[in-house]
C-alpha cells in the first residue's frame, strides 16, 4: 500500500507543479496500485481529485482570481455533461471506459507537448455559446473516465473565453471541482445498482495527501523550468497511457464470455 500512498503524493504534486494534468493519475494509481475495480476507480477519482481541486481553488478565489462568469458559462454545462457521463457509463464496461481513459492520457500528453504558446494562442472575445459547448463535452468526457479536464479546460478558457492564464488556473479548478462533485454523486448511485460501494476512508486519506503534494508541488514549481516539467510529464503520460491501452484493447477485442454464453 506505500506505493499507493507515494502515487497519491505524485498526484498532488504534479497538480501543484502544473496546475492541470495530476487528476489524470488517479484512476491508473486506484486500479494498479491500490487493486481496486473499473468502475469504482473512476467513481473514487471524480471524489479525490474533486476534493482536491476545491482546495487548490481556495487561495486563487482569496486573490479574486476567479472569473465567475466563466464559471456559470463553462461550469454549469459542464456539471450537466458530466452527470451524463455518469449515467451513460452503465452503458459501458469498466474496460471499455479504461481504454477511453488511455486514449484521454494520449490525447492530454500531445496536449502537454505543444509549446505553451501554441497550446494558449492569442486570447479572443468571449463566446459563451462555444464555451458552454465545450464545457457540455469536456464535461461528459470527465463522467466516463473519472480525469478533471483541466488540460482542456485551461485551453478552452483562454482560447475561447479571453481570459488571462492568471485567472484561468483557478478558474479551472473550481469547474474541476464542480464538475467531480456532480459525477461522483450519479456513481453513487449507478455503484449502488451494482452492489458496489465506495471506500470513503481510501477517497479521505488520498484527498489528504493529494492536498498536501499540491501545496508541496507549488512551492517547488517556482524553482523548476515549467516546461522542462510538461514535457517530462507528457512523456510519462504517454508510456501510461500505451500501458493502460495494451492490458485493457485485448479484452475489449476478446471480452470474456457471460455466464449465459458459458451455460449454453
Amino acid at each position: 500500500m506505500i506505493l499507493a500512498w507515494i502515487g497519491a503524493a505524485l498526484i498532488g504534486l504534479s497538480l501543484g507543479l502544473l496546475g492541470s494534468g495530476g487528476s489524470i493519475l488517479t484512476v491508473p494509481v486506484l486500479v494498479y496500485l491500490v487493486g481496486e475495480p473499473d468502475k469504482l476507480a473512476i467513481a473514487e477519482s471524480l471524489a479525490i481529485v474533486g476534493g482536491i481541486s476545491l482546495f487548490g481553488a481556495i487561495p486563487y478565489a482569496l486573490k479574486r482570481q476567479i472569473d465567475w462568469r466563466s464559471v456559470l458559462y463553462f461550469g454549469v454545462p459542464g456539471v450537466t455533461g458530466t452527470y451524463l457521463g455518469a449515467a451513460l457509463s452503465v452503458y459501458l464496461s469498466g474496460v471499455v471506459q479504461l481504454t477511453l481513459f488511455a486514449a484521454v492520457m494520449l490525447l492530454a500528453s500531445i496536449m502537454m507537448f505543444r509549446p505553451a504558446a501554441a497550446a494558449a494562442g492569442p486570447a479572443h472575445a468571449r463566446s459563451p455559446l462555444k464555451i458552454a459547448a465545450e464545457g457540455l463535452g469536456v464535461g461528459v468526457l470527465t463522467g466516463l473516465v473519472g480525469v478533471g479536464g483541466g488540460f482542456l479546460i485551461i485551453p478552452a478558457l483562454v482560447l475561447l473565453g479571453g481570459l488571462p492564464m492568471s485567472l484561468a488556473v483557478g478558474t479551472s479548478l473550481l469547474i474541476i471541482a464542480a464538475k467531480s462533485f456532480a459525477g461522483f454523486s450519479k456513481y453513487l448511485h449507478v455503484l449502488q445498482e451494482q452492489n458496489l460501494a465506495v471506500h470513503w476512508n481510501l477517497i479521505l486519506i488520498f484527498t489528504v495527501i493529494g492536498i498536501a503534494g499540491s501545496f508541496l508541488g507549488a512551492r517547488v514549481g517556482k524553482n523548476v523550468s515549467n516546461d522542462a516539467l510538461k514535457r517530462g510529464f507528457a512523456s510519462f503520460l504517454v508510456v501510461m497511457g500505451l500501458y493502460v491501452l495494451a492490458t485493457n484493447v485485448p479484452k475489449v477485442l476478446n471480452p470474456p464470455p457471460t455466464v449465459e454464453s458459458r451455460v449454453h
